[in-house]
């Protein structure tokens, strides 16, 4: 069985992989994730933009919707791996449905130099709204 080190490493290198298919014509910022249930499955995503740019989705929300449509739904860890020098924290959308389905969960966040941060989601949405406010 892999440490937690091991496994950190693991999901940072799949969510650089995942980074490489990012869709990110219009702002070149592109991003991968790559999301860990507690069974050590992994699902990947990459931002994939539009010209209109609501449109556009987040790597992290397309990590999080393949897993939940493919039936997982109790996760461990999210690792986020951005081009920029430092690690690059989700964005309100993503924090919101990251707090709705994988409430909890260890958040990796690592750039192209340094060590990564690894935060709770506590520490990235510490007054959600949520189930408990409807």
């Amino acid at each position: 069985m892999p440490s937690k080190d091991e496994e950190i490493a693991f999901l940072i290198k799949a969510a650089k992989v995942a980074k490489k298919f990012a869709r990110a014509k219009y702002s070149k910022f592109e991003v991968g994730a790559a999301l860990q249930t507690k069974d050590g499955q992994v699902f990947v995503g990459c931002n994939v933009e539009s010209s209109s740019y609501g449109l556009t989705v987040c790597a992290e929300r397309v990590a999080l919707f393949k897993a939940l449509s493919e039936g997982a739904d109790d996760f461990l860890r999210l690792a986020i791996v951005t081009n920029s020098k430092t690690p690059t924290s989700p964005c309100g959308a993503c924090r919101q449905l990251l707090f709705d389905y994988a409430p909890g969960i260890e958040i990796i966040l690592a750039g192209n130099d340094g060590e990564p941060i690894i935060i709770n989601s506590e520490e990235l949405y510490p007054r959600p709204f949520g189930d408990h406010d409807l």
